[in-house]
């Protein structure tokens, strides 16, 4: 029996992805790949894999999915969400699993994915990855064109999904002790290269306003709620090519920002671009989330850029074994005031404290 893991239920949209395909968007094929690289490169790490290798990524509710292999080891990093560990796919208990921190799973065991929360994407890594031939040099999924990933589409039900490794390897698990994956108070853009196809009101207001995600949204552009932006000459230009996170404003004035499976041209102006360094937080972001635009230049997002590669580049050695973790700190415990308004059944009832 080849080893995989199969499909019990898919979750909302789980498709495989890595870090895209690149040098083939001359010929109209986007780069595709994760929305979150951070949090693809931590599931990774946690798996034990290069930080790109082929994850699921996960979009909202997360899947159900079978160990047919001896053993397997997961790893997930993303939004907060349950995930559980059954003995079977009709188990009536299960086990709650540990955030950051990877699990190693039997024959017949499974795991289930719940709904996120505080981001609008994870990432299940399996230790030694996915069985799944590359197109064009990449395992992500362009569900589109159907090409690449699994089928070229996202997970159903019934879909067994090939493993490299029979079993997982005999160590320790690994776990994350933190993982800071907040988004930033403000979205940082470099402005251009169409900005001058706005007025000045346009590109004052682009920076001022707060605006929220459309549920409109998906893997190719997140289309944005609030204030309108001004075109000063019209709002069709040639066509000419996108970037990741390249903010094109239609005819409506309502900004997009074009994501990982952004089509390569566009006739729309774009009056700034978001920053590659906060690519990652901007496709954490879910409907409904809020952001802002704050302008800076480029020599600083250049800085940015090294910022994030050197972070990826150390996320492997904050990585520890989950047996070596101290023991819990109860005055640390405490002061995080986890839980609030316990008293004792058997002690006589006290004075509410004079706040």
């Amino acid at each position: 029996m080849k080893p995989a893991l199969r499909v019990l239920a898919p979750g909302l949209m789980t498709t495989l992805q890595d870090l895209g395909r690149r040098g083939y968007q001359s010929l109209g094929i986007p780069v595709s790949g994760a929305l979150d690289a951070v949090a693809l490169a931590a599931a990774n790490a946690l798996a034990g894999n290069p930080p790109g290798a082929g994850a699921l990524e996960i979009a909202y509710h997360g899947p159900t999915l079978a160990v047919e292999a001896e053993s397997a080891r997961l790893a997930f990093a993303g939004g907060a969400t349950a995930i559980e560990a059954l003995r079977g796919e009709r188990a009536s208990g299960a086990t709650r699993l540990p955030p950051l921190q990877s699990v190693r799973l039997r024959q017949g065991e499974v795991l289930r994915v719940g709904g996120l929360s505080g981001s609008a994407v994870g990432y299940l890594a399996v230790e030694g990855g996915f069985d799944v031939a590359p197109a064009l040099g990449s395992q992500s999924t362009y569900a589109r064109a159907g090409l690449g990933g699994f089928a070229g589409r996202p997970l159903r039900a019934g879909d067994l999904l090939p493993l490299r490794q029979a079993h997982a390897k005999d160590r320790a698990e690994s776990m994350f002790p933190a993982l800071d994956l907040a988004p930033p108070q403000r979205i940082r853009v470099v402005l251009g290269p169409q900005d001058d196809h706005f007025t000045a009101r346009g590109r004052r207001t682009f920076l001022e306003s707060i605006y929220t995600v459309s549920p409109a949204s998906d893997r190719m552009g997140m289309r944005l709620e609030g204030a309108t932006l001004e075109h000063s000459d019209g709002f069709n230009i040639a066509s000419d090519g996108t970037a990741p996170g390249s903010v094109q404003v239609p005819g409506d004035g309502l900004p997009i920002i074009l994501l990982a499976d952004r089509q390569t041209t566009g006739g729309y102006p774009k009056i700034a671009t978001v920053i590659a360094a906060d690519l990652p937080a901007t496709g954490r972001l879910a409907p409904g989330a809020r952001l802002a635009f704050v302008a800076v230049s480029v020599t600083e997002a250049e800085a940015a850029h090294r910022e994030l590669a050197a972070r990826l580049e150390a996320l492997p050695r904050q990585v520890v074994s989950a047996r070596s973790q101290p023991a819990l700190d109860e005055a640390v415990l405490l002061r995080a005031n986890l839980v609030g308004g316990v008293v004792s059944a058997h002690d006589p009832p006290r004075e509410p404290p004079d706040w």
